[in-house]
């Protein structure tokens, strides 16, 4: 961002989330610039849904399921150019729709006011950065800390920041082309992770498999296969420090990632006794995008997972780190994958995993076999960190960008004011 420099002029503000603005830039409540729209009647629209990731979507687009009510007369009508948020808009659950359909009615439409110089892609760029998201939390109320839906009689007593519109335009026209290029920059950088992932199944296959052995069902070689439930109040029992609850996003191949881990009370994980995780566990993810990731712990750790992971329990006779590089090697992953595409179900069945056969190999091999990985594993791992790295880097690069135009703490180089 060397090239974009600071406007010439500020004027002072006194505002929650910002102190100046550049010269003719103006700080106004959402109610001068949006209106809500509420139009119903049209069940034959193309179902529209919102991401986080992406904002205004196809549902037909969607990787997962269609849940939405058969009787769609109450559904709200969204037009092209509108902004639609759902409940986790201070999450990112807001965007600009390049499509015209119908949408959940718990979700809030917007349009901008007629006679009004706004470009709605301008303030699809503004909701989605972290400061107005955080903005938000700040001003809406609900029940319990994780369901805060901001409502349009929230909303409307908000401020956005409102530059002229050619400015407003030259910002949308060039973070449009940015966006695109470090979106194609992340998508190169995810199908190498994905080739390096792959490269690390066939060298996992290649190892174990350099013997013939016969195999048995994984169900003679643990003690346990069960996963965990979401305590009763969901979300709403997370707290800020506590015992870790482990997710499937906590779950992968090179282990545990809990930059994002969830905490519950002492208290909650003393009565899931049954689900606490202990050192030499396999956590496998059995549902989900996520399926078949798995990962062996090899501490002792105060955790307890969702039912969204399954504890596996080997036996002394099972070594956790064979039996983790073995649920990772394609000879598993195509079957979970082959499991799946024929049943079309979207989770694994613990019959499942307990019939997973198994090499029949003596421990002391399963040991040597599980190092022979590990120091081949270890180029794959620092190539896939180096990636996530670069793509954490280039995601915080964007919102710091973005974050810089909107407010008006940089300028495009072919602004003037």
């Amino acid at each position: 961002m060397a090239n974009l420099q600071p406007y010439n002029k500020y004027n002072p503000i006194v505002y929650d989330y910002v102190n100046q603005l550049p010269e003719d830039w103006r700080l106004l409540p959402n109610i001068a610039i949006f209106e809500e729209r509420v139009e119903r009647g049209k069940e034959d629209y193309e179902l529209l849904s919102i991401s986080i990731s992406k904002g205004v979507v196809k549902q037909s687009d969607m990787d997962k399921k269609d849940i939405s009510s058969p009787d769609k007369s109450n559904y709200k009508i969204v037009r092209v150019g509108d902004i639609a948020y759902g409940m986790e808009f201070r999450k990112g659950a807001v965007g600009y729709s390049i499509y015209e359909g119908i949408v959940s009615p718990v979700y809030t439409i917007l349009k901008p006011r007629k006679n009004n110089e706004v470009n709605p892609k301008f303030f699809h760029y503004v909701f989605r950065t972290a400061y107005y998201k955080n903005y938000i939390w700040r001003n809406v109320y609900g029940i319990g800390e994780h369901f805060l839906p901001c409502r349009f009689t929230h909303f409307k007593r908000m401020y956005s920041i409102v530059p002229p519109l050619d400015i407003q335009n030259s910002i949308v026209e060039y973070l449009d082309k940015k966006n695109n290029e470090i979106d194609r920059f992340i998508r190169n950088k995810e199908r190498l992770i994905k080739l390096l992932e792959s490269q690390r199944k066939a060298i996992i296959t290649k190892t174990i498999f350099q013997d013939n052995f016969s195999v048995k069902p994984l169900k003679y070689l643990v003690s346990k296969v069960g996963s965990g439930v979401t305590p009763l109040g969901g979300a709403n029992v997370y707290i800020s420090e506590g015992v870790c609850f482990l997710r499937s996003q906590n779950i992968h191949f090179d282990g545990l990632r809990l930059e994002d881990v969830a905490f519950i009370s002492e208290k909650i994980h003393s009565k899931m006794k049954y689900t606490k995780v202990k050192k030499n566990d396999v956590l496998l993810n059995i549902t989900g995008a996520s399926i078949g990731r798995c990962c062996a712990i090899k501490e002792n750790i105060e955790a307890n997972v969702n039912q969204h992971v399954c504890i596996i329990r080997p036996k002394k006779n099972l070594n956790s780190k064979f039996l983790a590089y073995y649920l990772a090697s394609t000879t598993i992953q195509n079957l979970i994958r082959n499991n799946q595409d024929g049943a079309s179900r979207e989770g694994l069945s613990f019959s499942e995993i307990k019939s997973f056969p198994v090499p029949v190999v003596d421990i002391d091999k399963q040991v040597e076999i599980a190092k022979q990985i590990m120091e081949k594993d270890v180029e794959i791992d620092l190539a896939i960190s180096k990636a996530q790295q670069e793509i954490t880097s280039i995601k915080e690069y964007r919102e710091a960008l973005i974050t810089d135009l909107v407010t008006g703490k940089r300028q495009l180089k072919h602004n003037s004011s």
